[in-house]
């Protein structure tokens, strides 16, 4: 009953020790007690009830009750580091057991070898248990020790042998009302498919493996140490580190197991060394190898050992003592069957190569390329990567780029099993060495061809295709309502000066729902095999049009500068400075956005031509007259590039990648004629160029007031020419997707937007900060604009700073003047800037909005 209705079991077990029970019956309750506390309590309490109980046991001269109670013991003393007593009491237990209770005790055994990472032997153990428990007839430890199996088979790689004994463990935890169990078969199932590379899977069921917990009333540290393995994988380390921290806190408040915290230490070291926080790692890593140690669990150690020298590598440590360590590691890795060994050899390799040792380098590389041939996705990248970096040793710039062709192939196609274009984006961090090799590759072979292509190759690809539509799911739509409706009364009250924290919770609450439903959807979009074509995009640039594409190698900024059918590169300056200057230019326009800033805009003027030194060099005086698009690198979207000199006076638009521009170019629009206008609350003019679009636009659609709620204005953008929306925008840094645009009834999210069939072909946002994005990634970027492109928009006007809003309504009306004469928005936007009065209000209201796309 403990891991049907564990909470129940604990009442009744403490009512039968009240009752005055024989030693028989008191064992039971005591040990019930203690499987209880070791669970999801005390260890302490663990280990004084089962004690009880095994005494109890021996003085009711039962040899099966002792052995039984012999094995919980024996489960806990392990969980509480305290390896050799718990090995010796299931020892015990095994000796002292026969039949049916030898084969459940056989069970718990392997279960503590499982902990300790002795994987063969507790497959020995389970082997033995299953048929004597299947003889018995006895359901419930047969589907667990099934369960056990299957874990026991993912940790050593085999996901095919896993998955037949969880399909049959599943089964027969259909035929019972184990509710705990059934909730750890779910758990494991999500495991599963986390090791078989399906992301949206492995997330959905380990979120309803917590519903099913949450209903128990227990703590779910193992689902912890499972659900940061598969954020990290899909690229939210920041997101696995917090939950790991937070479930140590939990685990020390309870005074729980031992081998659990140490577990959770591991999981925060590799989180925080993927999110960059290589000191962050650096301590959990080491106290996590001194736990395990303690514990005397090999395999756990080595692991713990391997992240530890990843963090110490990540820190700038380079040394020979550190290739003897990691290669001491991957061997012991390779000696346990770890599917770690690779990423083990890679790291020896890598280091050995940053020290010139080039015989070490491509010993360890040569193991690691191994794994390039099969596993799954991520094991397959290991392999590849050290395949390119034999190439690269070897001089071969040929064999570089082939591997790493290869490996980002791989990645693609793991892409695109992926549905949330948040996930498809992060997932991209896996191919950043690949890309940056081939780059490097490209660059050394002299072809600024070349370098274009594979610039191209690793470039907002998450923008390359359509996210998956979110399903018509009535509990994400009732979530999405409930979230607008919390966040406009937040905002309400924020304006009266009232309270709003349990508010804010709820919407945070709201935001983790909508998320985590997303997160789920599978890819349904296969990758088309489509690659870049330079011939094609100078084709389509003809003699007049630049395009001009900006990499970063080596931290410099490379310009690639496309037109009149061919490709020049050209060397700038240092990404790290122009990322500076770009701050300052930032902070300068939002001081221009207030009246009486005047004495700053030549500061600002002077930043800009800093960042034209920094960004274009030389490339500047070879853009011709005609127009010019910008491919700027995710770290510089906030350039503001109508500042520039060089661009100031000119048609310019700006696109996430040359490939991006290409789509929009070649977008078919719709049936001209339908127009949609959006006045959101709030603004300082009240939207005051909507009423005279509306003069301009006969038959407009006009949404104001309390038409424009967001279920109305989602069925009218969808497929519209024009989309003209006047509304406040917010930006959110720790949650891009959730950046808005405030309608009568609250925000309109990007969310809101990916459920249209196709989003309008021209939009035109007058708001501040809805060109703002978070660069997540090898180069990605996530926020409202990026957001609409892959859905059918072709070209958006959008600020990426805060704008005067009075000084916005006459650049609108000029934008627009030029859009009613047959202007791209491109053109529009330029002669706008040109139509505004001279002042620095103004100027910095022009410079502050963008045209994207080819519209």
């Amino acid at each position: 009953m403990v891991f049907a209705a564990p909470n129940d079991a604990l009442a009744r077990a403490e009512g039968v020790l009240d009752a005055d029970p024989t030693p028989l019956h008191a064992s039971v309750a005591h040990q019930v007690i203690g499987i209880w506390q070791r669970d999801w309590g005390d260890m302490r309490i663990a280990l004084y009830h089962l004690r009880r109980a095994r005494d109890l046991a021996a003085r009711a001269e039962s040899a099966d009750r002792e052995a039984d109670v012999l094995a919980a013991l024996g489960v806990a003393l392990v969980h509480a580091g305290r390896t050799q007593q718990g090995l010796a009491a299931l020892e015990r237990g095994v000796a002292r057991g026969s039949g049916h209770t030898r084969a459940r005790v056989l069970f718990r055994r392997a279960y503590a070898r499982w902990v300790l990472g002795h994987h063969r032997e507790a497959l020995e153990d389970v082997r033995k248990a299953i048929p004597v428990l299947r003889q018995m007839d006895d359901v419930i430890w047969t589907a667990r020790a099934l369960t056990l199996r299957a874990t026991v088979h993912l940790a050593v790689g085999a996901v095919d042998r896993a998955d037949a004994d969880f399909t049959a463990a599943e089964a027969l935890w259909d035929t019972t009302g184990q509710e705990h169990d059934k909730a750890d078969a779910v758990e494991s199932r999500g495991l599963a498919a986390f090791r078989a590379g399906d992301i949206p899977a492995a997330l959905r069921l380990l979120d309803e493996a917590e519903e099913r917990y949450a209903k128990l009333g227990t703590p779910t540290f193992m689902l912890n140490i499972r659900r940061c393995e598969v954020l990290m994988a899909a690229g939210l380390a920041p997101e696995a580190l917090t939950e790991a921290d937070a479930a140590i806190a939990v685990l020390d408040g309870i005074g729980g197991q031992s081998t659990r915290k140490a577990e959770l230490l591991l999981a925060a070291a590799r989180a925080a060394r993927l999110a960059g926080e290589a000191h962050t790692a650096i301590a959990r890593a080491d106290m996590a190898v001194r736990l395990f140690a303690g514990q005397r669990r090999g395999w756990w150690e080595t692991h713990a050992r391997l992240v530890l020298i990843e963090a110490r590598v990540a820190a700038g440590r380079s040394s020979g003592r550190l290739v003897a360590d990691t290669a001491a590691v991957a061997e012991r890795l390779a000696s346990f069957g770890a599917p770690a060994a690779p990423e083990a050899s890679l790291l020896a390799g890598r280091i050995a190569l940053g020290l010139g040792w080039r015989a070490d380098a491509e010993q360890h590389l040569a193991v690691a390329a191994r794994s390039r041939r099969s596993g799954p996705p991520l094991a397959r990248m290991t392999g590849w990567a050290a395949q390119a970096l034999r190439a690269q040793a070897a001089g071969s710039g040929r064999g570089v780029l082939e591997a790493c062709r290869r490996g980002l192939d791989v990645l693609d196609a793991h892409r695109m099993t992926l549905g949330a274009s948040e996930l498809r984006a992060r997932a991209t961090e896996q191919g950043a060495e690949l890309a940056a090799l081939a780059q490097q590759a490209s660059l050394d072979s002299g072809s600024p061809r070349r370098l274009l292509v594979w610039s191209e190759r690793w470039r907002a690809t998450a923008l390359s295709t359509p996210p998956t539509r979110p399903p018509a799911d009535p509990e994400l739509q009732s979530n999405l309502t409930a979230f607008r409706e919390i966040a406009a009364r937040a905002e309400a009250a924020r304006m009266e000066a009232r309270p709003v924290p349990a508010l804010e919770r709820e919407q945070r609450r709201l935001e983790r729902e909508i998320r985590s439903r997303t997160l789920h959807m599978r890819g349904d979009t296969p990758g088309d095999g489509h690659r870049f074509d330079p011939g094609r995009l100078l084709e389509r640039l003809g003699d007049e049009v630049r395009l001009v594409e900006l990499a970063v190698l080596d931290g410099r900024v490379q310009v690639l500068l496309c037109g009149q059918g061919r490709v020049r590169r050209y060397e700038a300056g240092l990404l790290a400075d122009a990322e500076r200057e770009a701050e300052h230019v930032q902070a300068g326009l939002r001081r221009l956005a207030h009246p009486g800033a005047e004495g700053r805009l030549p500061v600002v003027e002077a930043a800009g031509r800093r960042l034209e030194e920094l960004l274009l060099g030389p490339a500047a005086a070879h853009l011709g007259d005609g127009p010019v698009v910008v491919v700027p690198p995710a770290r510089l979207h906030r350039v503001p590039w109508a500042l520039l000199p060089s661009l100031r006076e000119r048609v310019l638009s700006v696109s996430p990648s040359a490939s991006s521009w290409l789509r929009a170019r070649e977008t078919e629009p719709p049936p001209p004629g339908r127009h949609v206008l959006v006045r959101g609350p709030g603004l300082a003019t009240g939207g005051a160029e909507v009423p005279h679009l509306a003069g301009r636009y006969g038959g407009s659609v006009v949404l104001e007031y309390a038409d424009a709620r967001v279920p109305r204005v989602l069925e009218e953008l969808d497929g519209a020419e024009l989309a003209h929306i006047a509304a406040h925008g917010t930006f959110r840094a720790d949650s891009p997707l959730f950046s808005d645009l405030r309608m009568a009834d609250g925000p309109l999210i990007v969310h809101d937007f990916e459920r249209l069939d196709r989003s309008p072909y021209r939009i035109i946002l007058s708001c501040c900060d809805t060109a703002r994005f978070a660069s997540v990634g090898a180069d990605e970027l996530l926020g409202l604009v990026t957001a609409l492109l892959p859905l059918g928009t072709a070209g958006v006007v959008a600020s990426s700073a805060p704008v005067n809003d009075a000084a916005v309504v006459p650049l609108m009306l000029a934008l627009h003047k030029g859009l009613s004469q047959g202007l791209s928005l491109a053109e529009a936007l330029r002669d706008a800037r040109a139509a505004l009065p001279g002042d620095a209000l103004h100027q910095a209201t022009g410079w502050a909005f963008s045209a994207f796309g080819a519209a």
